[in-house]
């Protein structure tokens, strides 16, 4: 096993090799923009760490972590053009530094693209790769639908959120273990395992980008703080703070939950105020330990080594405490 440093060190050299821009500038270079700009590389990471737990190699796992790490930037194009977000990773989004239908084209050609790189595994591991990237991809639209349709409800409930999480986040993360388990050859028990790891720590890895979207500190989140706010998402953070909060507090919430201000700073700091005062922060903190502590209990019935639970235990860890 190498160090999750490792794994990134890899994936970044494999990357650069990968990235180049070609005729029509205007469709490769957004592509090469996003890819470029950084990020925790997650999700390439697992893949490539999840192949060597199970005994393979991260280098045949290469192709299978770019496709899902080219996947996943493709969403966040045309999640950016839906949010009509200004940052990603605090730098311009594709869509305001080119424009909304470079964005578009772009983002088909790199799910497209993720598809092409499955073309270098073969037979069984080829069909197995597809069919999971496959049903993965359709969840992730439908999470995505349910995100867009709770902007327009009053009645979301937490589990209701937390399915749409699921599809829109935590099955591609999921989906990034099993992948280096296919790679592996890993028995199909040991794949359907890591799959839940994954898909519980991811869980857990979108409710701390809920907490950090309001509670994180600008200089390192990357986003907009407040993003969500500003967009009148009901996030984790809002759901728990409608559960505990007095009529009048729930019924101010509502309100600013109504408003698209021009200047949003005076709604930001109010509604930060009542996730604090509610009790809403304290308990998306706890709805995070949960979902970690749930990720650990399926590691612990894994049949891998100690060391290697370690390594993947270290990285639920990192994540659950993270500021990015």
């Amino acid at each position: 096993m190498h160090t999750i440093s490792d794994y990134q060190r890899f994936f970044l050299e494999y990357l650069s090799k990968k990235t180049i821009t070609k005729e029509p500038k205007n469709l490769y270079e957004p592509i090469s923009y996003i890819l470029n700009l950084g990020g925790k590389r997650l999700r390439p990471i697992l893949v490539l760490m999840a192949s060597e737990i199970f005994n393979g190699s991260y280098e045949k796992a290469l192709d299978a972590a770019l496709a899902i790490e080219v996947f996943h930037n493709f969403s966040l194009i045309h999640d950016d053009i839906m949010d009509d977000a200004p940052l990603r990773r605090g730098k311009e989004t594709v869509h305001e530094k080119w424009d909304l239908n470079t964005g578009i084209l772009s983002g088909d050609a790199m799910l497209i693209n993720a598809y092409q790189l499955f073309e270098s595994y073969e037979g069984d591991t080829f069909r197995e790769l597809a069919k999971l990237f496959t049903k993965t991809a359709i969840e992730v639209c439908e999470g995505q639908q349910y995100d867009i349709d709770f902007e327009t409800r009053d009645d979301v409930s937490i589990d209701e959120y937390i399915k749409m999480i699921e599809y829109k986040t935590a099955v591609l993360v999921g989906a990034a273990m099993r992948m280096g388990a296919i790679v592996a050859n890993a028995s199909e028990k040991c794949s359907a395992s890591i799959y839940d790891f994954g898909r519980l720590l991811g869980l857990a890895f979108q409710l701390q980008d809920d907490y950090l979207d309001a509670f994180g500190d600008p200089n390192t989140f990357g986003k907009q703080v407040g993003g969500d706010i500003i967009e009148n998402k009901k996030t984790i953070l809002y759901l728990k703070a409608l559960e505990f909060a007095s009529e009048d507090e729930r019924k101010q919430l509502k309100g600013l939950f109504s408003l698209t201000p021009e200047d949003p700073t005076q709604k930001i700091h109010t509604v930060k105020y009542l996730f604090e005062t509610t009790g809403a922060k304290d308990q998306t903190r706890l709805e995070i330990e949960e979902y970690t502590n749930k990720a650990f209990a399926v590691l612990d019935k894994l049949s891998i080594s100690d060391d290697k639970k370690a390594v993947l235990k270290l990285f639920g860890e990192q994540l659950m405490n993270r500021n990015v």
